[in-house]
């Protein structure tokens, strides 16, 4: 089974022998395997493993806050298993964003999910949690309780004005949600080409078939040109990332270094290098548009980065996250802790992105039209760029 192998290769060295459960020898188990394996472990600061209430509070403690803020960090082991193994996750079915000031807008909604059947769409706006405005909710200092932990049936009641402006409100709860992998696949014709637009949501253990099938449906469309959608995409499994390399790579990829895992001094022996495969379902394809936007993240940018040596990638939207580093899974009795190990560079070496990927046509994320509609602002970017191999004149004065 591939499943979480590529992000818990270390696990057995956490987890070798019974574990002392107690808060402190959680607490020292985090400590230990930060010193252990963690890719800035020269920086860790002295502390004393006692001292902290739980092993959340010392990883914190502990972080090498210049660029890890949120990269390292505790969940359960189910939850983990639930969102790489299953693309399932505790929660209430969407995501969201700031646009300007306090406005709060739906960007995109899970199908079965408390928010689809509370009526949520993208482009939606959230006026008012428990009765509070955003910005009231903000002063208050409850933004970061509002929405609840991992808690089954904890509840929300939402006021909120859906894309075509009607008011509505509901009482949302949580519950197990499925992420589709790639929920929208689709053939644009442009120039006399045929580009297919793949969204892409997760690189989990469901993604190997959905990308199959995707792959599948655009070579028998004849496409010949790739927009793949990664805009709201913050990573995953590295081996799926390698995989759908191969999709896109093809033949002049196939056995080609993909990726190089780099570790600290401690465990440079665990340094290797990842080559593309060949899936059956891949087709000719001589260069890839990815439209990103700043939650595109980890496994979605090295994507961009390991394609970049062996063919045209351009970049369409806003700056991707900014993650060249990756976590290996060490169990934490019945939590996980996710420390970043490793650095990840392409064939040449290039890596440390930590500023993101810049894109080479910026472009909104047009929350007025939804997903695969050409004209939605990014989509239209990129259509307009296979069809003159440039930018749109505003997309680059912006740029």
């Amino acid at each position: 089974m591939r499943k979480l192998l590529a992000l818990v290769l270390a696990a057995l060295a956490a987890s070798a022998g019974a574990q002392d459960c107690s808060i402190l020898g959680q607490n020292q188990t985090v400590h230990q395997t930060m010193n252990d394996w963690y890719y800035w472990y020269k920086n860790l600061p002295a502390v004393s493993p006692a001292t902290f209430a739980d092993p959340e509070a010392v990883l914190d403690a502990l972080r090498y806050r210049p660029l890890d803020s949120t990269f390292s960090y505790i969940s359960t082991a189910s939850s983990s298993q639930a969102f790489y193994g299953e693309s399932q996750y505790l929660g209430f079915g969407f995501s969201m964003k700031f646009t300007t000031g306090y406005e709060l807008r739906v960007t995109d909604v899970f199908p079965s999910s408390p928010a689809s059947e509370a009526g949520f769409d993208r482009g939606s706006e959230i006026l008012t949690l428990n009765g509070k405005s955003i910005q009231r909710t903000y002063d208050d200092g409850e933004w970061g309780t509002i929405w609840g932990g991992e808690e089954m049936g904890y509840a929300v009641d939402v006021a909120f004005r859906n894309s075509a402006g009607e008011a509505k409100s509901a009482r949302i709860a949580k519950r197990v949600v499925t992420i589709p992998t790639v929920p929208l696949v689709s053939v644009h014709e442009t120039a006399g080409r045929k580009v297919g637009y793949i969204v892409f949501k997760n690189f989990v253990e469901p993604s190997y078939a959905a990308l199959d099938a995707a792959f599948a449906q655009l070579r028998d469309a004849s496409a010949t040109e790739l927009v793949l959608d990664l805009r709201y995409n913050g990573g995953g499994l590295i081996a799926v990332a390698q995989y759908l390399g191969g999709l896109i790579g093809g033949d002049r990829t196939s056995g080609e270094v993909f990726a190089q895992y780099v570790h600290n001094d401690k465990r440079s022996s665990q340094n290797s290098a990842l080559r593309f495969t060949r899936p059956a379902s891949a087709f000719p394809l001589n260069r890839l548009i990815v439209i990103t936007t700043k939650s595109s993240a980890s496994a979605s940018e090295l994507i961009i980065n390991a394609l970049k040596p062996y063919m045209q990638v351009v970049v369409v939207g806003d700056n991707s996250y900014g993650k060249p580093v990756g976590q290996y899974g060490f169990k934490l009795c019945e939590k996980m802790l996710w420390a970043v190990s490793f650095s990840v560079q392409n064939s040449l070496g290039q890596g440390d992105y930590y500023n993101g990927f810049a894109p080479d046509c910026r472009a909104a994320d047009d929350l007025g039209h939804p997903l695969g509609d050409p004209n939605e602002a990014s989509l239209a970017v990129a259509l307009t760029w296979v069809s003159t191999g440039a930018c749109p004149a505003a997309a680059s004065a912006q740029a």
